[in-house]
């Protein structure tokens, strides 16, 4: 039996049917034969071993001998080793696409925490493993791959199996490490097929070598999809329950770790019943995986409660006021050189601006309310728009501003518009030039809030230059005033007296002071070859405008206004602009403006904002036509502008008083109404700070009064004698002036 077996298993062995030995045996007996050279003796054996197999019967020589056997097998590993170590050599980890990179521009109002808004494609904040809270983490591990700090980046049973599910169609039944996801998210793409499996492989290996385990986890997190468009970790708590990362508890954190099996599904806001069982499943299993895995005590996974998800919510955009923020910061930024457009859409910006919360809502409700008033009356009320802005007087920070109803509906921002006529609000500029020069009228008379003008409507103006048009502006509702001060002039708002006052001055000069007062040198419709600069035909933006009123609540002192407190990308921080100030006049200047602006509130068109209750300074200003109406005022504590306009479509300018069903919308009705309700919003619970004002001898009344009292015209115009023309080169005094000399009225009328 012995022979019998060696003969089936061996062919070598078997028996010659030529000679009847075995073919064995013969092969030895050739092998030794005298003189025989070792070379013939090997061809020989060779050539014997081929006529014995050919000898055999055909199913026989099919079957490979077991050296046959052996090199293939070893060849095969040799060839399959240097194939892994040539793929490995070869392949090198490629650039992060461009999607697990890309993230949101976050803007933030003034503390830095609370979320204004953001923009860019994707719903993603980047933060460092640091920011991202240790239970959030060991969920993770917990829930994706339990061997994440032992293992090498890979795993074989689970690559397999993926494959082997991939190629019978089945698709990818999960076994990926946390590496292998890791790189599937940053270096490769989510596609269902063998060769990124391959890949994904051999970069996870490399990876594993190159990368900590912290770094590895930290891309992990911050590139996984959550669901509800939140991808990373950062978004995902925000989403889910309105905290940042690193407030994650232990069965949030369970929660958010579940979601990446199957982000959608999971979701019990909007799951099936068989959808939140699901969850419920899968949440119990990652806290048990913490347990197991020593992140949780027994105690701590036996009082785990399954935590209260937020409802589903838009992702916070540009939705509502924010969109008109976000505009306004990225002007800033862009029109001060901080950074350019393609900069910003690189995305991953974190802006914090100035905006304060409670201030922009207060403006917010305070232009809604106001607004609303309107509808009622109104078909055509819808179409009134309004632009505002507040800013502090003592920083320049813009810490509100209004820029329409909602920036998702209506994208145009009113409160940078620069074609809204500013109209009388002017003045206070036109007041200021006149004292910072120490002009004087037509016939010699310094001009101070005492100064008397003739108020009658449509009179000529006398001595403009050559160069300007004739001009005889009405006041409004032609009404004639006779003589009247300066002062009374302001609260009155009466053109005839600020027109001819503006002409006493130059128009060059009142000019330079409303750029010295903040508004810009190329502010629309402020030239000084035109008389009627003077009544306001400039049209500055809400910002604008309020900053420059804000100097005078600064006693002088002008700071730009700003709307961005820094900008950071992966914690590297952008210069910021200087915000530096300047005494643009006087403190008697500036403090002399604020009395004369004082009795516009107190006795004047602005009487509305006595609501206020504090002190408090302001112009009114409405347009020819009624095209537009203003209220720009301010306390020591906030200038704030608000500017209403009338629009049909997209320029189709139509009269405020027509849309709103009334015959005229003066500045001393809505915009000071909406001025006052937001002042007394956003000034609660501040001190009741009075003005400290240093008018010097600007403002000091008459000791005695003249003999004679001038007699008031009311039908002639009463055109003083022209002097030399105003010089055209402004200067703005940078020390207390001295004393001046003026010819008070027989009886002073105080605003």
């Amino acid at each position: 039996m012995g022979s019998s077996n060696k003969g089936m298993d061996d062919p070598d062995s078997l028996a010659n049917p030529m000679t009847g030995g075995t073919l064995e045996a013969e092969d030895r007996a050739e092998g030794g034969g005298m003189g025989a050279s070792g070379r013939d003796r090997r061809r020989a054996k060779k050539a014997a071993r081929k006529a014995r197999r050919r000898a055999l019967p055909w199913y026989r020589r099919i079957i490979p001998t077991w050296r046959m056997a052996l090199g293939t097998v070893l060849t095969a590993v040799v060839l399959g080793v240097g194939a892994f170590v040539g793929i490995y050599l070869y392949v090198e980890p490629p650039n992060a696409n461009a999607a697990a990179v890309a993230q949101a521009n976050v803007y933030y109002y003034s503390d830095g925490k609370t979320v204004i808004g953001q923009t860019g494609q994707m719903n993603r904040i980047i933060v460092p493993l640091d920011q991202i809270s240790p239970q959030m983490q060991h969920a993770a591990v917990s829930a994706e791959d339990r061997t994440f700090y032992s293992n090498q980046g890979v795993s074989l049973t689970g690559m397999a199996r993926a494959a082997w599910d991939t190629v019978r169609g089945q698709g990818v039944q999960g076994g990926s490490t946390i590496t292998q996801q890791y790189v599937k998210n940053y270096y490769l793409n989510q596609d269902q097929t063998v060769s990124r499996k391959v890949k994904e492989f051999f970069i996870s290996l490399k990876v594993d070598r190159t990368e900590s385990k912290s770094d590895i986890l930290a891309g992990y997190l911050n590139t996984s999809y959550f669901g509800r468009n939140a991808y990373g970790v950062q978004a995902a708590a925000q989403a889910y329950f309105g905290i940042n990362a690193s407030q994650l508890n232990a069965e949030q954190s369970s929660y958010l770790a579940a979601l990446l099996q199957a982000p959608s599904a999971y979701d019990v806001a909007t799951a099936t019943a068989a959808g939140k069982q699901a969850a419920t499943d899968r949440w119990n299993y990652v806290l048990d995986g913490m347990a197991k895995l020593g992140y949780l005590s027994p105690q701590q996974r036996a009082e785990a409660k399954f935590p209260t998800i937020k409802p589903v919510a838009p992702v916070r955009g540009l939705a509502g006021q924010a969109g008109y923020l976000v505009d306004i910061a990225d002007n800033y930024l862009f029109s001060n050189g901080v950074m350019t457009r393609d900069e910003l859409a690189q995305g991953g910006w974190k802006i914090v601006t100035t905006f304060d919360k409670g201030d922009q809502s207060a403006l917010a409700s305070s232009v809604k309310s106001e607004l609303d008033t309107l509808k009622p009356n109104s078909a055509k009320a819808k179409d009134i728009r309004a632009g505002a802005a507040s800013v502090q007087p003592s920083s320049g920070k813009v810490v509100a501003a209004y820029g329409g109803p909602d920036y998702v509906t209506q994208p145009y921002n009113d409160a940078l518009r620069t074609d809204i006529t500013e109209g009388s609000t002017f003045k206070a500029f036109d007041l200021a030039a006149a004292l910072a020069n120490k002009s004087t009228t037509q016939d010699g008379r310094l001009i101070t809030p005492y100064t008397t003008y003739d108020g009658t409507s449509g009179r000529q103006v006398v001595g403009l230059p050559p160069n300007v048009a004739s001009y005889n502006p009405p006041n409004e509702d032609n009404v004639n005033y006779g003589q009247i001060t300066v002062s009374t002039a302001m609260a009155k708002s009466v053109n005839s007296v600020f027109a001819q006052l503006a002409a006493d001055v130059g128009l060059d000069k009142v000019r330079a002071a409303a750029i010295a007062a903040g508004l810009p040198s190329d502010t629309p419709g402020m030239s000084a070859s035109n008389a009627s600069v003077a009544l306001g035909t400039s049209s500055p933006n809400a910002i604008q405008l309020a900053g420059a009123y804000a100097t005078f609540a600064n006693h002088g002192v002008q700071i730009d206004p700003w709307s961005v407190q820094s900008v950071t990308h992966e914690g590297e921080s952008k210069s910021m602009p200087q915000h530096t100030s300047k005494q643009a006049f006087d403190r008697s200047v500036a403090d002399t403006v604020t009395q004369v602006l004082q009795g516009v509130i107190n006795n004047g068109t602005g009487y509305t904002a006595q609501a206020l209750g504090r002190d408090a300074a302001g112009k009114t200003g409405t347009t020819d036509e009624n095209k537009s109406a203003w209220f720009a005022g301010y306390n020591p504590q906030l200038s704030t502008a608000v500017g209403l306009f009338a629009q049909v479509g997209d320029s189709q300018r139509i009269s405020l008083g027509s849309a709103a069903g009334i015959s005229r919308v003066n500045g001393g009705s809505f915009p000071t109404q909406i001025w006052t309700n937001y002042m007394e919003q956003a000034l609660s619970g501040l001190p009741d700070v009075s003005f400290d004002l240093q008018t010097g001898s600007y403002y000091t009344p008459p000791t005695t009064a003249p003999s004679v009292a001038p007699t008031p015209s009311t039908t002639t115009p009463v055109n003083p004698t022209p002097t030399t023309t105003p010089s055209q080169n402004p200067t703005f005094p940078t020390t207390q002036p001295s004393t001046p000399v003026t010819t008070p009225p027989t009886t002073p009328q105080h605003p």
